[in-house]
């Protein structure tokens, strides 16, 4: 683990023990988000749910923390991943299947990586042909900042043979959690047919993509679940906890140290600048 993130950990901790101080001065600001920081954190450091946390936050909030204690269900749930969507789900436009991006290169073209992950895409839909497809990816080029993940994605699929009636291109983010935050806007304005999603991504990001789909389900009372998954089988790839933990707080609204968690911790290629999102 790098020194800085060893910094940013230890300033994380001071935080919450600075709110706490402030909690008892009788101005508890941010003090609910400070406990969903600390939850996190403490759970991708330690492997263990931080029961104090997750008590003050309840204590602040009953709502927000009895949400935060399904998330953490969910995070400790093992995950099976699929090589190939199971028998069994909708056959009708309720089940959508959301394709997550991947960094393109420099000049706009895909790498093999997204790719392969089409081509998983391309396979779960012509199983389910009724399914609804969100391609959930933004502009991530470095020198072709108009072309999008998704955008190249949907162009992708429809070039094979999907119909473009079927594909909705989510061409804002940036991250996992903005995958999930966005396309939960998409859905729930223009598709609330949807009730069930699957995942489709590299075997390595299936974990992270259903958690944070999940999560934002959870958060927003939604009536979507997410309910199975398949993947590529990437020769290589890790995405920790703790970047999972960065992930979930930038979900909860905190941006900022999201995205310095992501900076130390992001290990399968480089992100391009992030932007907080309007």
């Amino acid at each position: 683990m790098k020194t800085s993130l060893f910094v940013l950990i230890l300033a994380l901790w001071m935080v919450f023990a600075m709110t706490v101080y402030t909690m008892a001065e009788g101005a508890p600001v941010d003090a609910a988000q400070s406990q969903i920081e600390r939850a996190v954190v403490s759970y991708a450091v330690n492997g263990m749910r931080d029961e104090e946390a997750l008590s003050a936050l309840s204590s602040l909030d009953p709502s927000l923390g009895e949400k935060w204690m399904r998330i953490m269900d969910l995070w400790e749930t093992p995950i099976t991943i699929n090589e190939e969507l199971p028998d069994g789900l909708p056959e009708d436009d309720s089940l959508c299947l959301i394709g997550l991006g991947f960094q393109l290169n420099p000049d706009g073209t895909m790498r093999d990586e997204l790719v392969e992950r089409l081509k998983v895409m391309l396979a779960a839909s012509e199983k389910y042909p009724n399914a609804v497809i969100v391609c959930t990816g933004g502009g991530t080029a470095a020198d072709a900042p108009t072309v999008t993940e998704a955008g190249r994605m949907a162009e992708w699929l429809t070039a094979r043979g999907v119909d473009p009636s079927r594909v909705i291109a989510e061409d804002r983010s940036l991250t996992t959690a903005q995958n999930a935050i966005y396309t939960f806007d998409i859905l729930e304005e223009h598709y609330p047919q949807v009730k069930q999603i699957a995942i489709v991504s590299s075997d390595y990001h299936i974990e992270t993509g259903s958690l944070l789909f999940g999560a934002e389900a959870i958060l927003r009372d939604s009536h979507i679940e997410v309910v199975s998954n398949t993947a590529w089988h990437a020769p290589s790839g890790t995405l920790s906890k703790l970047f999972q933990a960065g992930a979930l707080i930038e979900l909860s609204g905190d941006v900022k140290t999201a995205f310095e968690i992501y900076y130390e911790t992001y290990d399968i290629h480089e992100l391009p600048p992030l932007h907080e999102q309007p």
